[in-house]
């Protein structure tokens, strides 16, 4: 897709701390060079995205950014664990290799949809499909071989409890030196 020039590629975020981070990406290195392995992600990278908008119109951000406002102002603290793992797609074609979340995880799905019902009162498109709370590590490439079986490994993971202190809008920027940066913070109580 691409973007006119008044544009942005912008999400919501949360970020496990550096700590959980760490814990995950310990638990996968004997999975990192498995054969059918995923293209995995780089740890600082992971976040667990709340709510992709995509191409957003730059006049919306402003609105947006105030809508959102309200909307992370209502969310209890909230305390979440990086916990199991699966995939999205099929065994023999999986898409998305990801890490679960237990925890308070509701106050998470609800915050969620307060953002997206912020977001389509300002006629910004919304996928409809229900929101499923995970933190993506890897992407297996089409048309490669690829094993969606290596989830299984990480059935039984348990990662540190951690407190969810700030929601994030990131916009997207890609090419040589891709990289997310922050438009707007809102911290949690």
């Amino acid at each position: 897709m691409r973007l006119s020039p008044s544009s942005r590629r912008i999400f919501f975020a949360v970020d496990p701390p550096e700590e959980a981070r760490a814990h995950l990406a310990r638990s996968l290195d004997p999975l990192r060079e498995a054969a059918g392995a995923p293209r995995w992600a780089a740890p600082d990278r992971w976040h667990l995205t709340l709510l992709f908008l995509g191409a957003t119109p730059d006049d919306r951000v402003s609105p947006l950014v105030e809508a959102a406002g309200e909307a992370v102002a209502a969310a209890p603290a909230m305390r979440l664990r990086l916990a199991g793992a699966g995939r999205f797609g099929p065994v023999r074609r999986p898409q998305v290799f990801w890490a679960g979340l237990v925890g308070d995880v509701q106050p998470v799905v609800d915050l969620a949809h307060r953002l997206a019902t912020a977001a389509r009162r300002l006629d910004l498109p919304v996928e409809d499909r229900p929101f499923q709370p995970h933190l993506t590590v890897g992407r297996w490439p089409p048309r490669r071989p690829a094993d969606g079986t290596l989830p299984e490994s990480l059935a039984g993971y348990r990662g540190p409890v951690w407190p969810v202190t700030e929601v994030r809008l990131l916009e997207s920027h890609f090419g040589a030196a891709s990289r997310y940066e922050t438009v707007a913070a809102w911290p949690l109580r």
